[in-house]
């Protein structure tokens, strides 16, 4: 991965790890539509501007209407709400664990829409080991309305998971601004209504209310661009490895500013999450295809696709 990759990779694995503390903090006095649109409301109104300038936006979204509109559902309008609503009952910390899996449904995803890679013996063992850390971390929580928070993070997962995949194949020529900001405006119009409704009659703590700005600058605007960009560096699938370090900040965090308990299970889940997300986006066998020029190349950073990540010569 060259530096820009291991930059963005770096970024993102924080910024993706505390929207869980913020989230539950901000739930605590909100709605979920409330927390929803307010995250990207701020972040349409900070990323409009940019891509405006950059012009071209009319066209397009005009151009990739289809592959944005799912982008944007499967991405941000249902697994915003879902995660959001979640977090009403669960943990941050648990909830940051669960979303440890979208790596290993990430490879799942991949295989259904078309990805031949031979698994291997290493990456179907990630698969069970991810599935036995989501297990450990669940079945305590499979009662009353913790079945359906569950239910809900899983949901987040597979759209985390697909909307990468959606990104890489149907999108990767749009800027990253247009994309963000269009998809983020279209969220905050489908919540406008519904967060109306349940719109607080008190202004919120102090702290509601930074949970909200670090939830729209930081872990929406800023951090949307630098993931559609990671995508472009690294690819898809290991573009959601980020998954490997989100789940450490957001047990830390909830641990230093929630005083969420780290228990036996936690750890456990967390272990087998994360080795099993290892394991499971490996480099799969490499298939035996026709025999090339054996010459040694001499290795060059413009050698690297900024699609995946492959070294390919000249």
């Amino acid at each position: 991965m060259t530096a820009r990759g291991w930059f963005l990779f770096s970024l993102m694995g924080v910024v993706w790890g505390i929207p869980y503390l913020m989230i539950k903090v901000a739930v605590e006095d909100l709605s979920p539509s409330v927390v929803v649109f307010t995250r990207c409301a701020l972040g349409a109104l900070l990323l409009l501007p940019f891509a405006l300038r950059q012009g071209g936006l009319t066209r397009t979204v005009r151009t990739h209407w289809a592959p944005m509109l799912a982008f944007a559902c499967i991405e941000i309008i249902g697994p915003w709400f879902t995660l959001t609503d979640a977090e009403r009952h669960l943990s941050s910390s648990t909830a940051g664990l669960l979303i440890a899996g979208v790596p290993i449904v990430g490879v799942l995803a991949a295989r259904f829409f078309g990805d031949t890679e031979v698994l291997g013996v290493r990456r179907i063992m990630g698969l069970a080991l991810g599935l036995g850390g989501v297990a450990v971390l669940t079945i305590p929580h499979l009662t009353g309305g913790d079945a359906r928070s569950l239910a809900e993070v899983l949901l987040t997962v597979l759209g985390y998971a697909t909307a990468p995949l959606i990104a890489a194949r149907h999108l990767k020529d749009v800027p990253s601004l247009h994309l963000t900001a269009s998809c983020l405006a279209l969220a905050a119009l489908v919540y406008a209504a519904p967060a109306a409704a349940t719109r607080p009659t008190e202004i919120p703590s102090t702290s509601v209310l930074l949970s909200l700005a670090g939830l729209g600058v930081i872990c929406t605007a800023v951090a949307f661009v630098a993931f559609l960009e990671l995508i472009k560096e690294v690819g898809p699938t290991r573009s959601t490895v980020i998954t490997y370090v989100n789940p450490a900040v957001a047990v830390a965090a909830g641990a230093l500013f929630l005083d969420e308990p780290l228990t036996a299970s936690v750890l456990a889940a967390f272990t087998l999450i994360l080795a099993g997300s290892v394991l499971a986006t490996a480099a799969g066998p490499k298939k035996e295809g026709p025999k090339r020029d054996a010459r040694r190349v001499a290795w060059s950073t413009r050698q690297t696709s900024r699609a995946d990540g492959r070294v390919e010569s000249p």
